[in-house]
């Protein structure tokens, strides 16, 4: 539905005006745009980088900003390289979190 201006529009509790709805579009937008357009070779550089730490070779835990992903190498090429690694991948509050293990996962709570 349309907003006419002045009017506002609750999401998840939070009243958000029609300005902030089209900018948060646009900003999304943005995100994916720009995540197109990344070269391979660069992507590849930010995964070794990202994947040679520490944590990853003694099976620990590596954590990244979901923005930074999206905007280093896009969504779907990080879920990929995480699941040839046979690692798990978890989001959670604007978090990636990947667990440098391929064994059986369980959440407690």
């Amino acid at each position: 539905a349309q907003l006419a201006f002045g009017q506002s529009q609750t999401i998840a509790g939070t009243q958000r005006s029609r300005v902030h709805l089209a900018l948060t579009d646009l900003s999304d937008f943005r995100f994916m745009f720009h995540a197109a357009r990344i070269q391979p070779a660069t992507q590849r550089l930010w995964l070794d980088e990202v994947f040679s730490a520490k944590a990853v070779r003694n099976g620990g835990v590596v954590r990244r900003s979901v923005r930074d992903v999206e905007r280093e190498v896009g969504r779907g090429f990080f879920v990929a390289e995480v699941r040839t690694r046979g690692f798990h991948l978890i989001e959670c509050g604007g978090q990636f979190v990947v667990i440098c293990n391929p064994g059986q996962i369980q959440i407690l709570c």
